[in-house]
């Protein structure tokens, strides 16, 4: 009558094989297409990738862009700040364009 001893050489891969067939599914989970956990870095796209977006400035470095998009935001103007292939711009919905254009030229500070 075989007794536990005579099976326990197997129970050791046994254990390993199935702690590392749950580590692959997890993993496999975890870095699927399009489900992703981990982010992926931001793609820089053209200027005229960003859909119904209108860029309204073109600001010298980032931290101007801020600046501005701070300031437009203040004035109740959904702003996105982006940086494209060309450098940063400020992009705006269609029906805010004219209004941030407007005060970005009273301040003189448009791209």
């Amino acid at each position: 009558m075989p007794t536990w001893d005579a099976f326990s050489f197997a129970f050791g891969p046994l254990v390993a094989f199935g702690v590392l067939g749950v580590l692959v599914l997890v993993l496999r989970w975890a870095f699927r297409r399009g489900g992703s956990l981990v982010e992926r870095p931001p793609r820089v796209g053209e200027p005229a990738d960003y859909g119904l977006l209108v860029a309204v400035a073109a600001p010298q470095d980032y931290p101007e862009g801020e600046r501005l998009r701070r300031a437009l935001e203040g004035l109740g103007v959904r702003t996105t700040l982006t940086m494209t292939t060309d450098g940063p711009r400020l992009y705006v919905f269609p029906s805010d364009a004219e209004r941030a254009r407007t005060f970005l030229g009273s301040s003189g500070t448009t791209g």
